[in-house]
């Protein structure tokens, strides 16, 4: 287990978080880093922002929602 923190997911690791929303709907966090940096990038920049939220579903993962007023996936 990796001791530095994601700046997207925090302390759970990027390859347990599974994208919610948008063109990267079930994809890892962790896959997007590799695929579209840039998008990546916005992730780690909203964070603070509010704009998205980690919960455990009800199949025992964790996804990544986004509030439905953001414009992050556009």
């Amino acid at each position: 287990m990796s001791t530095s923190n994601s700046p997207v997911t925090g302390v759970i690791e990027e390859n347990q978080v599974i994208i919610d929303f948008g063109k990267y709907e079930g994809k890892s966090v962790q896959e997007i880093a590799a695929l579209d940096p840039t998008f990546y990038g916005k992730l780690v920049n909203e964070k603070e922002n509010g704009v998205f939220a980690i919960r455990r579903h009800r199949d025992k993962t964790f996804r990544l929602y986004i509030n439905p007023l953001s414009d992050i996936d556009n």
